[in-house]
């Protein structure tokens, strides 16, 4: 697949007063001014933030509401229900406020929607079995914003309810105690990306203040909330980036007994972003993918060790399961696209009978990044129902492309990258021609995957303190990407495939200068270049350590031939 390579147009003046003021080498002095964090507070902020960085709580609307009704209830010692959802945001949000709250000798209880049963959000029958149980106050965390029908139902009941979350709000806002969420618009707040679980810390925060504790009362919990926060995939910006930076530090010497026993499991020897993203967020949402989503919880709340190891496993094997129902239907999915040439379509839509509806957004995921257009996958059950979950390129708004052919589709809801959509197998082929004609009119053929690459550099110039130096724009993640380089006229040296043509392998000679480069999901690559050709290649610089020995490598991202 063609990719743009987009090359920022570098401000040198810029650079060297950076490097002169600051003292930084020049990749970081260009990469900073790339990203625009160019002035003296927004360095200090970016790369060495502190706890007096996080912006005042009661800045949030209605934050004064939530906590003086919380004072209440901790003084009346009201039963709370915390009604979360079944993603890593939604556990680690349940996680934080329970054990803040019962700390603060209060009784808590727990509603996780069943995923497979009962879908996301709130919904009368859960709250007609939170009335039962003697509950006088709810709080949703990581939804409740668009729960204006179900809120009155509680209300009616006599449950008041607090929503805490961080989605979009509808056009009605449901009449709760208080609605905390920076996305409504009559927020004053400095920031709006918060997660669910952020918002939740700036709960806990605000309560903690109004009650006179220590900050280390509520700090402490930045582990988990800087675990939720990475997984959400929010961008790590502003306060964000606070959360994820401190909390990276105290994942270190976490005294969570479970999130410990996840890390010590997933086998990353080194805490950081990526050991989050791809080590503890896949274990803990395999739990709401299979339907399990109590265990996840229960893991983080424990307090035995021998438990936790227990739990850990049962987490391990809910992703293990995971794993192999989403290959199988990604394999399906992709025979199918071949044997119909749907890749020459400008839009992918696909259904299997039965697919697990937990991981259909995954594998919808995987469908768009292989073939760089839309794609929506469908799993048509019994009663004659599909449904199923679609994911978007940048430039292709899919909520609105569905709301084109809302005439042909049973509900559906997301926004523009990402949506989950209800069609009847009657409708399908109707739903899917229309569906093409408008990812056609949207001109997808023409949009092409772009790279953005922070600067050009000459191998001999690298060198491993330059490389170490780039942990400092550390934790990585959305809004802020590894910084990718671009390494011109290359020999290749050798070349190679890896894991049954998979990988790719090469090393790389400037002149005298030799650097090794792997290309993850690029083993076909080897059928296109020979020793000795001269490329063009853009990566992320990595120290490889293997057998006690460190080395230089570039992570590649794409390969061309030089000109």
């Amino acid at each position: 697949m063609n990719k743009k390579w987009q090359i920022y147009e570098t401000d040198e003046n810029k650079i060297k007063q950076m490097e002169e003021k600051y003292g930084i080498n020049k990749l970081l002095a260009t990469i900073l001014v790339n990203r625009n964090i160019t002035k003296e507070e927004d360095i200090r902020l970016f790369l060495e933030p502190t706890r007096n960085d996080f912006h005042d709580p009661f800045l949030m609307t209605d934050m004064k509401k939530a906590v003086d009704r919380i004072i209440q209830a901790i003084k009346s010692q009201e039963k709370i229900t915390i009604y979360g959802d079944y993603d890593v945001d939604g556990i680690t949000s349940i996680t934080v406020l329970k054990s803040f709250l019962q700390e603060r000798g209060m009784e808590v209880d727990t509603y996780i929607p069943n995923r497979l049963e009962e879908g996301y959000g709130l919904n009368k029958e859960a709250i007609g079995k939170i009335v039962k149980k003697g509950c006088q106050l709810m709080i949703t965390v990581d939804c409740g914003i668009s729960a204006v029908n179900e809120i009155a139902y509680a209300n009616s009941l006599g449950i008041e309810t607090i929503v805490t979350d961080h989605h979009e709000p509808g056009n009605q806002l449901p009449q709760a105690i208080a609605v905390i969420d920076n996305k409504r618009k009559d927020s004053q707040y400095p920031f709006r990306e918060l997660a669910g679980v952020g918002v939740v810390f700036k709960f806990i925060q605000a309560i903690g203040m109004t009650l006179g504790l220590k900050e280390e009362e509520y700090l402490k919990y930045l582990d988990i909330v800087c675990v939720g926060t990475i997984s959400d995939i929010v961008p790590l910006v502003n306060e964000n980036r606070v959360i994820a930076k401190l909390g990276l530090l105290l994942i270190g010497q976490t005294k969570n007994i479970g999130l410990r026993s996840i890390i010590l499991s997933s086998g990353y020897n080194k805490i950081d972003s990526n050991s989050i993203s791809f080590g503890i967020a896949p274990r803990i949402n395999a739990c709401g993918r299979m339907g399990k989503a109590e265990e996840a919880l229960e893991l983080l709340l424990c307090k035995n060790i021998n438990y936790a190891n227990e739990l850990t496993q049962k987490l391990n094997n809910h992703n293990r399961v995971r794993q192999e129902t989403e290959k199988s239907i990604f394999e399906n999915a992709v025979q199918q696209i071949e044997q119909e040439h749907l890749d020459q379509n400008n839009a992918i839509l696909v259904g299997g009978e039965n697919w697990h509806h937990g991981v259909i957004g995954i594998v919808s995921s995987k469908i768009t990044e292989m073939y760089f257009k839309p794609s929506i996958l469908l799993s048509f059950e019994e009663d004659g129902m599909g449904k199923g979950s679609g994911r978007s390129i940048p430039g292709f708004d899919l909520h609105e492309a569905l709301t084109q052919c809302s005439d042909t589709i049973e509900k559906f809801g997301g926004h523009s990258m990402a949506v989950g959509v209800t069609v009847r197998k009657s409708q399908f082929l109707k739903f899917k021609e229309k569906f093409e004609q408008i990812a056609s009119n949207a001109h997808i053929d023409e949009m092409l995957p772009v790279i953005q690459v922070d600067s050009k550099i000459d191998v001999k110039d690298i060198n491993k303190e330059m490389v170490e130096s780039l942990k400092r724009l550390e934790p990585f993640g959305e809004g802020n990407r590894m910084p990718v380089f671009l390494f011109k006229n290359l020999k290749i040296d050798s070349i190679r495939a890896l894991s049954e043509g998979k990988h790719l392998k090469l090393t790389l000679k400037d002149n005298n200068t030799i650097i090794s480069a792997i290309g993850f999901n690029l083993g076909y690559l080897t059928e296109d270049y020979r020793i000795g050709d001269k490329i063009d290649v853009v990566g992320v610089l990595e120290i490889n350590s293997f057998n006690g020995v460190d080395s230089l490598q570039i992570n590649l991202k794409d390969v061309m031939r030089s000109l």
